[in-house]
């Protein structure tokens, strides 16, 4: 059977082909008698409107699109339903995609969205500098690095004081009486990494703390396999040498180092103070409740998508790089 038309509409409804256009497109042009009557026809029917028809027609598509930089991180997760909000309130859909970490899927995914025609691309991407963003924005799709930032004005950014989050975390620390701890992440190309460890090198270093004693363990990867390696490498340590507090660059690393002090004896906090980073909803629900530095997650996925929205259909838009202040939130991992 075939879809029914606009037209078939139309005369079941008894209008013209434009009344139902303007139904479908301007329904404030069109009297709410003559509009409930032309979408109970649509109902009877059966008519599904055609998207594909109307993007040809338009040169763009109802939907926003997110490049993912690690999908199995609850963190981008809960920025994206931020995005869904603001999209949902405009008419839009957002379709998200993961580039894993990987800059070939990177370029895959942002020039499959290009072709499609999509109103603009919100992108986590592995390398803020990437020409591959200059180009996808010169194709006229728009584009908003999310949780990372340029050094330049180029785009529009939506970001984390990332620095002041790693400061944070140490001062916590130091509060506590740690004497020696571990800053815990990776890889050190991610620019946020490097940034919390500034932080946290900062923050060690206005306590009058030494340098050595500030141990830097390099994940390969920021997940909780990431962390149970690096809580085998604290295991490994002689006790002399070994960090009594680990800041940990996100909570995925913090919850798998809590998993290896749990399965090897180790008490958290007495022996071991853990604070993670982004408190995400796992954070809190841990057998060991965890402190982490909370970034508004939400938040930043709404105003992303809002920038993005603006530059799509302002002719008057102004890049903006809008930065979050993140703040520690303290649970029983940190005593």
């Amino acid at each position: 059977m075939r879809s029914a038309s606009v037209k078939d509409v139309a005369a079941r409804a008894g209008v013209s082909l434009g009344t139902v256009s303007n139904v479908l497109n301007r329904p404030d042009r069109v009297s709410s008698s003559t509009r409930e009557r032309v979408e109970a026809a649509m109902g009877e029917l059966g008519f599904v409107r055609n998207e594909s028809a109307r993007q040809l027609r338009t040169g763009t598509s109802q939907t926003l699109a997110y490049v993912v930089l690690d999908a199995s991180n609850p963190f981008f997760t809960d920025v994206a339903r931020g995005m869904e909000g603001a999209a949902e309130a405009h008419g839009l859909s957002l379709v998200l995609c993961n580039s894993g970490q990987r800059p070939d899927r990177e370029a895959a995914h942002l020039a499959l969205f290009a072709q499609q025609r999509v109103q603009g691309i919100l992108v986590t991407p592995v390398d803020p500098t990437s020409p591959l963003l200059d180009r996808t924005r010169t194709l006229g799709t728009p584009v908003v690095i999310v949780d990372r930032t340029r050094h330049d004005a180029s785009f529009c950014s939506v970001s984390v004081d990332d620095e002041l989050g790693g400061r944070l975390a140490v001062e916590h620390l130091v509060d506590r009486g740690h004497r020696r701890i571990a800053f815990i992440g990776g890889p050190m190309e991610i620019g946020q990494i490097t940034d919390r460890l500034r932080g946290a090198r900062a923050a060690w270093a206005d306590a009058g703390r030494p340098a050595e004693d500030l141990v830097v363990l390099v994940t390969d990867w920021l997940d909780v396999a990431g962390g149970r390696e690096a809580g085998a490498r604290l295991a490994g340590m002689s006790s002399a040498k070994r960090p009594t507090a680990a800041f940990c660059a996100n909570d995925l690393i913090a919850l798998g180092l809590l998993q290896h002090a749990i399965s090897s004896g180790t008490s958290v906090p007495e022996q071991l103070a853990i604070v993670g980073y982004d408190d995400i909803e796992f954070a809190a629900a841990a057998a060991v409740p965890l402190s982490s530095v909370r970034q508004p997650r939400h938040e930043l996925g709404r105003a992303a998508a809002d920038l993005l929205l603006d530059e799509a259909g302002n002719p008057d838009h102004e890049h903006r790089q809008v930065q979050f202040t993140p703040e520690l939130v303290a649970r029983r991992s940190t005593g």
